[in-house]
């Protein structure tokens, strides 16, 4: 009888439809699990592809970094030949910590108080620094890897009423005019600085005057102290890295993700 009863069960439609439930539960869950799977798989594919388009997009910058780098260092040799040059014909000027600038002091260029002409008796050391800076610009095309040479005049902080009340601004953007005017006009043509320009071709000297804003003593007590400020510098920068290569370098990356 008991073993009826089992039988019984066994052929109870209700127990198959139980079991056939549970099997398609299993069924399900496996899918389920395969589905899971898949998911974590592909987001660990996009994960690695997102960090290897990170990787390489500091491979970008740190490749733009090494180029700037080296155009630092190309002024930097640049400005320290020039220099070293000059200093071979007795003529001395100065070179920032950076090695971007050239200073050339009142002496060898004779601005004295409220002036802002050189005098002919300084011609020839002014126009031997245009040919030494021009000669190491066209040295290897190094003017190629600058961006503008900037032709600097500076005055001592005493008050200049003249040149139509431009006061010292103007005496000291003026300075700045009368060295590029005598380069313009005085040096050989092989020497020229008006013929280099930017890869734009836009010319690459510029002039500019800063007054007594950037004063290159702590004081300016003494006569030697104001002379020292009454002076020219020649700045130099390279070309950097611009908004366009920013760019460039950003859509590079996008398009690797």
């Amino acid at each position: 009888m008991a073993r009826r009863r089992r039988r019984e069960d066994i052929d109870n439609p209700y127990w198959i439809s139980f079991s056939d439930l549970m099997s398609a539960l299993l069924v399900v869950f496996l899918l389920a699990v395969v589905v899971l799977a898949l998911q974590v798989t592909q987001k660990q594919m996009e994960l690695t592809h997102e960090k290897k388009a990170a990787e390489q997009q500091q491979v970008e910058f740190a490749s733009q970094v090494r180029t700037l780098s080296g155009a630092e260092d190309d002024r930097a040799s640049m400005v320290q030949s020039i220099a070293a040059d000059l200093q071979a014909q007795g003529i001395e000027v100065f070179v920032n910590d950076d090695s971007s600038v050239l200073s050339i002091p009142t002496e060898l260029l004779g601005f004295e108080a409220a002036s802002y002409e050189i005098d002919a008796e300084y011609h020839d050391v002014a126009l031997a620094i245009g040919v030494s800076i021009g000669e190491h610009l066209r040295e290897d095309d190094a003017f190629v890897n600058i961006d503008t040479v900037f032709i600097e005049g500076h005055t001592d902080n005493r008050a200049y009423n003249g040149l139509a009340g431009t006061g010292n601004w103007g005496l000291s953007t003026f300075r700045a005019i009368s060295l590029w005017r005598l380069w313009e006009s005085d040096l050989p043509g092989s020497d020229r600085l008006d013929t280099l320009s930017r890869p734009d071709g836009t010319p690459l000297f510029s002039v500019s005057g800063y007054g007594q804003t950037r004063p290159a003593t702590d004081s300016q007590r003494t006569d030697a102290e104001r002379a020292a400020n009454r002076r020219i510098d020649i700045r130099f920068t390279e070309v950097g890295l611009t908004a366009e290569d920013l760019e460039e370098i950003l859509d590079t990356s996008a398009k690797d993700s």
